[in-house]
């Protein structure tokens, strides 16, 4: 699904796997430097996201990320991940969960002022922030070229809703 409306596409990206990566107690440091070594880049701090050659992570907490990958390349991403980290972390499946609808264009910052309370002209590339969006619990994820929302999948008729009128509302 995508839409144009004025300057912004939204576009529902459903190709995306995604798990949860916690380390668990005492196992912080391994788990750090376990997940660098899979990603290929240095973990995101806090508020921080990082696209490496084959996937992507972002913070959601104290030592818990989310990772992100093409589905295609990547179906088992949890279980991957699992084999890969041992008992230094607990990873849990996400693909099911949650809907990715990426977002491009001039305006963004007129868009998201009305959708959520962060200020994208604000908000640096790299950057990833847990908002609510209408009733909805979603990250908005900054990139160069535009911002990722990943939001509830039993949600996401609501959620592009919210987006699209939204987008045409300001524009």
């Amino acid at each position: 699904m995508s839409d144009t409306i004025g300057p912004v596409t939204i576009l529902e990206a459903p190709d995306w796997a995604l798990a949860s990566v916690a380390a668990r107690l005492g196992q912080e440091d391994a788990c750090n430097t376990a997940l660098a070594d899979i990603l290929g880049a240095p973990l995101p701090g806090i508020a921080g996201h990082v696209q490496a050659a084959r996937m992507g992570a972002f913070w959601t907490g104290p030592h818990i990320w989310m990772i992100d990958a093409p589905y295609h390349s990547h179906e088992d991403l949890a279980a991957g991940l699992k084999a890969r980290l041992g008992d230094c972390a607990s990873v849990t499946e996400q693909s099911d969960a949650w809907v990715r609808f990426d977002i491009a264009g001039d305006g963004l910052e007129r868009l998201f002022e009305r959708l959520c309370n962060l200020d994208l002209g604000g908000r640096a590339t790299g950057t990833a922030r847990r908002t609510v969006i209408e009733h909805l619990g979603c990250y908005v994820i900054c990139r160069a070229n535009g911002v990722h929302v990943y939001g509830p999948r039993s949600s996401a008729k609501s959620l592009h809703h919210a987006m699209t009128n939204a987008a045409r509302a300001a524009f």
